[in-house]
């Protein structure tokens, strides 16, 4: 590759005259033309000579070899400047030219002079000088070689041509520069990799962008390819090939090409480098970062932890703590994030590093997944914790106020009006028992959960293990003695309900008792209503008279029994006051309302008794004289007496103790009953008067006898009845003197109750 000895920039204005120019046209030798054309100004032969100096040293050695031809354009200049030009040519490049065309003009010099001159100098000179009109120059030229100032096919753009070769040279600079300076960073790199103590300089950086240089050089290839393209397009004369005006022996097209293929080469290596520097730097990078992550996790990350061991002793200490909780979990937060991406670029790295640096990489990988892995374990075994030990507080703090709320219920006094409101009493009072129960257990429960969750938690270092296991042990110990004080205090509000269960189960039997005696009382009233309402007849003859007086007797039998029952219940109603230590507000009262109707059902089931009887004897009486063939007439007389006086019970009011009077039946019911006993009566009359009418006569003097025995038998009858109802009256006066003492014992217990 030659070496451009001048630049187009220290000279721009000189070549922007356009003194010479290489047109880009071959002789038919293959010789490059360099064009001259001369004005009319004065010409500066310094400026041509500067000229050519640069442009001569653009082709390469090769294409000078083959010779330059010359057009010395003089068509508009003198003929000494002419002369003065082909002169210079022989300092210049003396051996390079071979032909020197001078075109000359219309009106041409002197001849002689002119063909003198040249023919004079040609030895020394080196090269030929032929003078030659315009159109005669493709005699030595082809005219697709020449310009169309010669008549010639050749474009050629000066401007162009300048504008490229500024920026070929531009590129060529900055090209090699870098090229210098990459390898030059290149070698410095290959020798600090092979001694490892040498530590690399990463500040050696090109001074221009190699990205910057490549995409110029791309652009200037590009360019002098697509003008050499539409040049053959262009094409040519038939004497030789199409060209263009930037071929590659005028820009050294091969040159750029090679410029770039080394810039490519050591571009390529600066890029490993940079990868491997890139890389370098990553890992250093990531090792400085994940010990930041490890040194905190485990210092005053871990210190958080530890100092924060507490579970609180209520509900609002618990959720100030969970709240603390949160600051240290958004504090993890930061680093875990950190965490994450570190993974993500470690992950990254380990897909495309090398096995040496494959095991650096996975053992920070391992240590710092560890750390992390094991202090966020330690946050979510704290948050269990905490939220397990709020979630006990909270279930002791209800449990608590059941307790404070059965214990209320207990310590009120127990007024209820009835037996219901005693067993809806005792209802809720076992409902908050095992209301209180039930809490207890979840209480429990909650508490061995949170001391399972204190067990479970990772464990502390061994420098760090004794303060975090007192921590722990007081945590222990203040949930046991939770439980243990809601459990005796349970155990207390238990034994005060067994207290008052057995306290409100008596008074539901008190009451029960109040109100079976009360009912006692009302079925006897009933029982006496029904005796004195319904139990009239006396029955149309002595079987159904018997039978009659059967059912009194169980009808008696019944009401004694209910007595009886009603009597029992008021003494048990006096023990269970005695043991409740309090008075009934029925008993009192009940107690003389059974006696009372129990004493007016005595007087007028005696009554009935009595009338009873009296017709039992009388059916029995009449039915054997009805019966008999021969009736003795004082027979006769007896029944006839006991129907009367059966007649005149009937009739007689029954009288209770209080002195009031009471009938059986209605007036009506009476008549009836007294109906059947009258009609017995005729029918004896009857037997009477059947006798007389058989001839049973009677004397005066007997039936005078007769009068008065029947007078004193009717007297006899009447004492008799007088009599007997003297022992039942005695009787029951002995029943009242037994039921009075009885009566003023219940009093005396009741007082003393």
């Amino acid at each position: 590759m030659s070496h451009v000895s001048m630049e187009a920039t220290t000279m721009l204005p000189i070549l922007r005259k356009k003194l010479a120019f290489l047109s880009g046209g071959k002789d038919r030798r293959s010789g490059l033309i360099l064009t001259i054309p001369l004005c009319s100004d004065q010409t500066s032969m310094e400026e041509l000579s500067a000229t050519l100096d640069y442009l001569l040293s653009i082709p390469s050695d090769k294409c000078k070899a083959r010779g330059f031809t010359v057009i010395v354009d003089g068509r508009r200049s003198q003929w000494n400047i002419v002369k003065t030009v082909v002169l210079m040519l022989q300092n210049v490049i003396p051996a390079e030219v071979s032909l020197v065309c001078v075109v000359k003009p219309d009106e041409f010099w002197d001849k002689k002079v002119t063909h003198f001159c040249f023919w004079k100098e040609k030895d020394r000179l080196g090269f030929e000088v032929i003078l030659v009109s315009a159109n005669k120059l493709t005699r030595y030229i082809e005219p697709c070689q020449l310009t169309d100032d010669f008549g010639g096919t050749l474009d050629y753009d000066h401007s162009d041509w300048l504008s490229k070769r500024l920026v070929f040279e531009k590129f060529t600079k900055e090209s090699t520069s870098l090229l210098d300076e990459l390898s030059i960073i290149n070698e410095a790199d290959k020798s600090s990799a092979v001694d490892k103590d040498k530590p690399a300089d990463c500040n050696l950086l090109p001074s221009v962008d190699p990205e910057t240089v490549l995409q110029s050089g791309h652009e200037l290839l590009s360019e002098l390819q697509l003008r050499r393209f539409n040049g053959s397009e262009g094409g040519g004369g038939p004497g030789g090939p199409a060209w263009c005006p930037m071929e590659e022996e005028l820009l050294a097209q091969p040159q750029v090409m090679k410029l770039l293929d080394s810039l490519r080469e050591q571009y390529t290596r600066y890029q490993e480098l940079c990868r491997q520097r890139s890389k370098r730097s990553q890992l250093e990078d990531i090792h400085t970062k994940v010990m930041q992550v490890v040194t905190w996790l485990q210092g005053p990350g871990s210190e958080l932890l530890k100092s924060h061991q507490a579970i609180g002793d209520s509900i609002r200490a618990a959720q100030a703590l969970q709240q603390k909780h949160e600051e240290i979990e958004s504090q993890h937060s930061e680093w875990f994030a950190v965490y994450v991406e570190l993974n993500q670029q470690i992950g990254a790295l380990l897909n495309a590093g090398e096995e040496e640096e494959v095991v650096e990489l996975k053992t920070l990988q391992q240590q710092l997944s560890d750390v992390c892995y094991r202090q966020a374990a330690q946050l979510e075994t704290r948050q269990n914790v905490l939220q397990a030990a709020h979630s006990f507080h909270s279930t002791a703090q209800e449990l608590s106020q059941q307790l404070d709320s059965l214990l209320g219920m207990l310590c009120a006094d127990v007024a209820p009006a009835d037996g219901a409101a005693i067993q809806q009493n005792l209802k809720m009072l076992e409902e908050k028992l095992q209301t209180v129960e039930a809490g207890l257990t979840s209480l429990r429960q909650k508490g061995a959960l949170v001391l399972e969750q204190m067990c479970g938690q990772s464990a502390w270092p061994v420098e760090e293990a004794d303060g975090a296991s007192e921590d722990q042990h007081g945590n222990v110990q203040q949930i046991q003695a939770v439980m243990d004080e809601m459990q005796l205090r349970k155990q207390r509000c238990e034994d005060m309900v067994d207290v008052r269960r057995l306290k409100m189960l008596q008074m539901v039997q008190l009451f029960k008792c109040e109100e079976d005696a009360l009912q006692s009382v009302e079925w006897l009233g009933e029982l006496l209503d029904a005796l004195l309402k319904t139990h009239v007849r006396l029955g149309d003859d002595s079987q159904e008279t018997r039978t009659m007086l059967d059912k009194h007797r169980k009808f008696v039998d019944v009401a004694q029994s209910t007595y009886d029952y009603g009597r029992q219940l008021l003494q048990a109603t006096v023990v269970l006051c005695q043991s409740l230590r309090c008075t009934t507000r029925s008993s009192g009262d009940t107690l003389p309302r059974l006696n009372r109707v129990w004493k007016q059902f005595s007087v007028s089931a005696e009554q009935r008794q009595t009338r009873l009887e009296l017709a039992l004897d009388f059916h029995a009486a009449a039915e054997r004289m009805l019966q008999e063939v021969c009736a003795d007439p004082v027979a006769l007389d007896d029944v006839d007496s006991s129907g009367k006086a059966l007649l005149d019970r009937l009739t007689m009011p029954v009288i209770f103790p209080d002195g009031t009077e009471h009938f059986f039946g209605s007036p009506s019911d009476t008549a009836v009953a007294a109906e059947g006993v009258r009609e017995r009566l005729l029918l004896v009359e009857e037997r009477r008067l059947q006798l007389q009418a058989a001839g049973i006569g009677y004397h005066d003097d007997e039936e005078a006898e007769e009068g008065e025995g029947r007078d004193d038998e009717e007297a006899g009858l009447l004492k008799r009845q007088d009599s007997k109802l003297d022992v039942i009256g005695e009787e029951l006066n002995e029943r009242d003197d037994c039921e009075e003492e009885e009566d003023e014992e219940l009093h005396r217990d009741e007082q003393d109750c």
